[in-house]
């Protein structure tokens, strides 16, 4: 009975695997574009993430140098989906 138990466990635990495998396999590439390395953004790559953020908010603000579109995700979290 106890080996029955475990290859049911096995199989069920095989099964889970395979499925969250799949379901990795099968997920959208990634869309987000990385912070340009540029002049303006190399300041960025020296500092701190939560530092960092707080100095996007002058040109990327709806008054900035390079406003975000309506439908952009919260302002807040920059480098959260923008990797350096």
């Amino acid at each position: 009975m106890k080996k029955k138990k475990t290859l049911l466990y096995n199989i069920i635990f095989l099964a889970f695997c395979g499925g969250m495998i799949l379901f990795l396999w099968n997920a959208p590439e990634e869309t987000t574009p990385f912070l340009p390395h540029d002049p303006d953004h190399e300041i960025f790559f020296g500092i701190g993430k939560k530092e960092a953020e707080k100095l996007c908010v002058p040109c990327h603000s709806p008054e900035g140098i390079v406003p975000l579109p309506a439908d952009h995700p919260p302002k807040y979290r920059c480098l959260f989906c923008h990797k350096r």
